[in-house]
């Protein structure tokens, strides 16, 4: 099949690969270059974060740690297994039992007191993929691109500008913008706000999800360390705030103590694709050709991306017969 992917953000590139996989040609169509993507400043941790429905978050999460893990196994650059630290300011009686996000990780274990932050009782230690997208995004258009795929740079404001291309098949991945393609009014902008700082030595990921100044998590990559974040459903301002900036490195340095007094190198802020549910759903009625939806990743794009891949693949195998 003949497959035209409409968005070349971690979605699009991810169905690209998998599409290739299958045997598949694919085109890719984006008016921007991947540098400024969503994706391109994601903190970009597998974590669920503000995507639904739960069950398939779960079976797309599992996949995409799968594949994640493989790959850092395999020397893919900007792809490393992290240690990681969640932080809860409970101490209950008894303990809750793992969360769902649990399963995939396998070896999930209690922090021992020496390794959490002063005013904390109780953590969890594991490992997960972190993934560095300025350098993991332009290694993952190239692989597209040696598997025979190509791009177009136009810009599309409804599906069947894309028609001219001769697709079998098209696959709506355009982040924010899928929803309005699609004629889809449930999406809504998620805007996240993160700092990136000098790593002053650290190699553990960390987070509490219920600080009370907001969310908090310090994620060290090889040169820099991504400190957040705010998710601000239905802000569509991508400057980044002053006050934002400062208040998220008085919440990250209580986590992460050794942040204290750190060079900040720029604070960015992004909207994330929000939506009630992630839609992976096959559609007949809108164009002359099937479309294949795959959007409303909410702050889950790299922590769901190839499992939802992997069902458009399944998808467009469908209509392939």
């Amino acid at each position: 099949m003949r497959v035209v992917i409409v968005g070349a953000g971690i979605s699009g590139l991810g169905c690209a690969r998998m599409l290739q996989d299958a045997g598949h040609e694919v085109v890719l169509v984006s008016s921007d270059p991947v540098e400024t993507t969503t994706s391109w400043i994601a903190a970009a941790v597998w974590f669920p974060t503000a995507a639904g429905p739960a069950a398939a978050v779960a079976r797309w999460g599992a996949v995409t740690y799968e594949v994640l893990a493989e790959a850092a196994g395999a020397g893919v650059p900007g792809v490393v297994m992290r240690e990681s630290l969640v932080l809860y300011r409970d101490d209950p009686d008894p303990l809750p039992p793992l969360p769902d996000w649990a399963g995939p990780v396998g070896d999930v274990r209690a922090a021992r007191r020496d390794e959490l932050p002063p005013g904390y009782p109780r953590g969890l230690r594991f490992v997960v993929p972190l993934v560095e997208m300025p350098v993991y995004l332009p290694w993952l258009s190239d692989e597209v691109r040696r598997g025979g795929g190509t791009r177009v740079e136009r810009r599309v404001t409804a599906l069947d500008d894309v028609l001219d291309l001769g697709p079998d098949v098209v696959v709506n991945a355009a982040g924010l913008a899928a929803g309005a393609l699609a004629g889809d009014s449930s999406m809504y902008p998620v805007r996240g706000q993160i700092v990136r700082t000098e790593n002053p030595g650290l190699d553990l990921s960390v987070r509490d999800e219920n600080h009370p100044g907001g969310r908090a998590y310090v994620h060290p990559r090889s040169r820099d360390c991504i400190l957040g974040g705010t998710l601000e459903k239905g802000n569509w301002n991508t400057e980044p705030d002053p006050a934002e900036t400062a208040a998220i490195l008085a919440r990250c340095a209580d986590i992460v103590p050794g942040l204290a007094g750190v060079r900040v190198i720029e604070s960015l802020a992004g909207l994330r694709p929000g939506r009630a549910e992630v839609r992976v759903e096959l559609d007949r009625e809108l164009l002359p050709v099937p479309v294949v939806h795959n959007y409303g990743h909410g702050g889950s794009g790299i922590t769901v991306g190839w499992g939802c891949a992997q069902d458009v693949a399944a998808l467009v195998g469908e209509v392939a017969g």
